[in-house]
């Protein structure tokens, strides 16, 4: 995240500022560690009092469902540059799959969601990010650079695989990341080295059962 704004506001703001992301990454690093950490582990990795973050979050709920917003915002801001670029409808595709793997889109979205309780403001954001994915498959499948069967639910399951793959460096993460990703997105394409693709077994994911996580309970 750039300091840049921070910079040029007065005093207290800039510190405020500067404490916000400060907390915000603090609590990226704990949740995704381990979402059941209690918020006071927040305030140790930020190195600051716990009141600071009572300051900025009522609870650990709201806390994390910042942090899922930012994910869902990272989703969708790749979703519009893929939708905006010139490119072939295949590449984009590509493209839109790497950002969103390499921005850890999944591990602040799905791996978050279902730890706290959605608002409504959020499910509409996540409503949008799935909207805009879809048309980034859409196209890609109209152009019929896919191979048959596949459904965009499928692609929120390969994200979801690769996000899972995580090791004690972040650089090596990506590393391995993109490798595995390199495989599965090679199965995506309707062009295949040697003769056609096998049928898939079973039926993709329902729209119920991915979008369950986000349903908010009144």
């Amino acid at each position: 995240m750039s300091e840049t704004p921070t910079l040029r506001l007065p005093g207290r703001k800039a510190q405020a500022a500067r404490n916000d992301a400060l907390i915000l990454d603090a609590a990226r690093t704990v949740f995704l560690r381990d979402p059941s950490a209690p918020i006071a582990a927040v305030a140790v990795e930020a190195g600051v009092g716990i009141s600071a973050l009572y300051r900025r979050y009522a609870n650990k709920e709201g806390m994390i469902a910042s942090l899922c917003a930012e994910g869902l915002e990272r989703y969708i801001a790749a979703a519009e540059r893929a939708l905006a670029s010139t490119a072939r409808p295949w590449q984009r595709l590509l493209g839109f799959i790497t950002e969103v793997v390499d921005e850890d889109v999944h591990s602040l979205t799905v791996r978050l969601a279902g730890t706290f309780t959605p608002t409504r403001e959020l499910a509409e954001l996540a409503e949008r990010a799935t909207a805009l994915g879809a048309k980034v498959f859409d196209a890609a499948q109209e152009a019929g650079a896919l191979r048959p069967g596949l459904v965009f639910n499928d692609l929120a399951m390969i994200l979801e695989q690769a996000t899972a793959v995580r090791v004690s460096d972040p650089a090596r993460t990506r590393v391995l990341r993109r490798r595995y990703l390199a495989l599965q997105l090679d199965a995506l394409s309707a062009r295949r080295s040697r003769g056609a693709p096998a049928d898939l077994p079973g039926p993709p994911p329902s729209d119920a059962e991915l979008g369950e996580r986000w349903i908010p309970r009144d």
